[in-house]
């Protein structure tokens, strides 16, 4: 189902003007308070939409990978309300956003693309804020891990703790804990 409102998320850009940009990992894709002008569809990699707490740390709003469309709010906003960043080497293609609103807005199949892929998104983000909602640090990496799999590799555990909404050193401990972090055991 992902992988058909993706096909077709495409389907719906393809042939818009645009640019491809290119993003080097931890490069700043846009800023808080920037004007919206442009609407990225990941094309390759991985972008993070984050906001700063007063605390300084960061909570990662939202994982766009390839197929998704970076903080799908904007293309209603003038302002984009959160910080933007390449977590790996990214390729967008970026779309004007009046563009994209005017496709959305000219072609039948622009809101029957869109309205869907909104309602997917919705759902990440609710099972996101469940996640954030969990008491322990156990507790949120179990969801995270179901959610997604199996742990990206150690030097990006980083961002599994911003995205789980707990210090790096908190999730490291509970790593230390299992099988997870540490090294595998062999059978004896």
């Amino acid at each position: 189902m992902i992988a058909i409102m993706q096909q077709d998320l495409k389907t719906l850009l393809d042939g818009m003007p645009g640019n491809e940009c290119r993003f080097a990992e931890g490069a700043t894709v846009f800023t808080q308070g920037d004007r919206v002008r442009l609407v990225h569809f990941v094309r390759d990699g991985a972008i993070h939409l984050v906001r700063r707490q007063e605390d300084g740390a960061m909570l990662i709003l939202q994982h766009a990978q390839a197929g998704s469309i970076l903080a799908e709010a904007s293309v209603y906003s003038d302002r984009y309300h959160c910080d933007a960043r390449a977590e790996v080497e990214t390729v967008t293609w970026a779309l004007a956003r009046r563009d994209l609103r005017e496709r959305l807005e000219e072609t039948s199949d622009g809101f029957r693309i869109w309205t869907p892929y909104l309602g997917h998104e919705m759902q990440r983000a609710l099972l996101h804020a469940e996640i954030l909602s969990l008491k322990t640090v156990k507790a949120r990496l179990d969801a995270w891990m179901v959610w997604n799999g199996d742990l990206p590799e150690k030097g990006r555990w980083r961002s599994v703790a911003d995205e789980i909404g707990v210090s790096p050193e908190a999730l490291y401990r509970e790593l230390a804990k299992t099988s997870r972090g540490g090294p595998k055991k062999s059978a004896k």
